[in-house]
């Protein structure tokens, strides 16, 4: 009997010790970590949203923490403690089914692109094996005031009516959008600017891209030379996959009615590539393009991306799908930063 109580009494000491060691202390040093820099809490619908995240599973496949590894640069910069300050408990994961979405919000403002993958993942990203979530939805012959219909390509619309969100989908956009990191004060102040002139890039992925825009050309920047090196055709090809071609596909012909076609876009061939390397830069909202508004808003890209990295995406743009537009070169994405918005 007494060697019976000492086991279990030993197991029982041990099994505690453990608890208090790998739970219980770091569970209360992590309790008092402020918030990092530009943390801030979730509004209500944003919490409302987080709910529903939970409770479909998505952690299942995506995670929400970025790594101190090369492979995870496409996400973000590595995560820190203090990025977790409101999210209890966290939702880290341990799958990457799906990309991480710690920065996604940075990475994919489009609220319309959200709304078309949550509605159905393939209408977007071919290849994607998520599903669809179309319950989300409603489908209605009118949209009702204040609520703008899905703009879904026409192979994904319905036959009759249009598809606007539900209080579902609306809060889960809410949530997604909410996921931004905030620059650390100890880091450089973008990711992959710190060698703006040719540095490989540590940039967020984003799956949304440069909209070619009906904008009118400014005075010509410096005049664009090829690359001392020559074009670097896989380089490009790889930054507009990473970045680009969730919303202008790979194909470069755009999702009808919710993104434009970069494929014979009179500004992505204009031999003055002034208002192509704005657009990348500084990114664009409400852009007309032959006679289509596109209301989806696109990220700028000069906070998360290199001169060096901008420059090879928009010559892989102007050098694709039969596009004939004249080349640049780092020194002219430079010059055109240097104008500012």
């Amino acid at each position: 009997m007494n060697k019976l109580v000492l086991i279990a009494g030993g197991s029982t000491l041990v099994y505690a010790g453990l608890a208090l060691l790998m739970g219980v202390l770091p569970g209360i040093t992590l309790s008092q970590i402020p918030a990092g820099p530009g943390v801030k809490p979730l509004t209500p619908i944003e919490a409302e949203g987080r709910e529903v995240y939970v409770a479909n599973g998505c952690s299942y496949c995506h995670t929400q923490q970025v790594r101190p590894l090369s492979q995870d640069k496409v996400f973000g910069r590595p995560s820190a403690p203090g990025d977790f300050a409101y999210q209890t408990p966290e939702l880290l994961g341990s799958e990457r089914t799906g990309p991480d979405l710690t920065n996604v919000g940075v990475r994919q403002p489009s609220a319309v692109w959200q709304y078309i993958h949550l509605y159905n993942p393939r209408a977007v990203v071919p290849d994607s094996i998520m599903p669809s979530f179309a319950w989300m939805f409603d489908i209605v012959d009118k949209a009702p005031a204040g609520i703008s219909p899905v703009p879904l390509p026409k192979a994904y619309a319905p036959t009759h009516g249009v598809v606007i969100p539900k209080r579902e989908a609306q809060a889960l956009l809410a949530y997604l959008l909410s996921l931004k990191q905030p620059p650390l004060p100890t880091s450089e102040p973008a990711a992959g600017l710190a060698n703006r002139a040719g540095g490989a890039t540590s940039a967020p992925a984003a799956q949304s891209a440069p909209a070619g825009a009906s904008k009118t050309a400014s005075a010509p920047v410096a005049a664009a030379t090829p690359p001392a090196q020559g074009y670097d055709a896989a380089k490009g090809e790889q930054l507009f996959s990473a970045n680009c071609s969730a919303c202008h596909q790979a194909n470069g012909e755009g999702v009808p009615g919710a993104f434009p076609p970069l494929k014979g876009n009179s500004v992505v061939n204009d031999a003055n590539p002034s208002a192509h390397i704005h657009a990348v830069l500084f990114g664009l909202e409400g852009t007309t393009v032959d006679g289509v508004k596109y209301e989806s808003a696109m990220p700028e890209f000069g906070t998360t991306l290199s001169d060096d990295d901008i420059a090879a995406i928009i010559d892989y743009e102007r050098s694709s799908w039969g596009n004939h537009g004249k080349p640049v070169t780092a020194q002219d994405v430079a010059t055109e930063r240097a104008k500012g918005k």
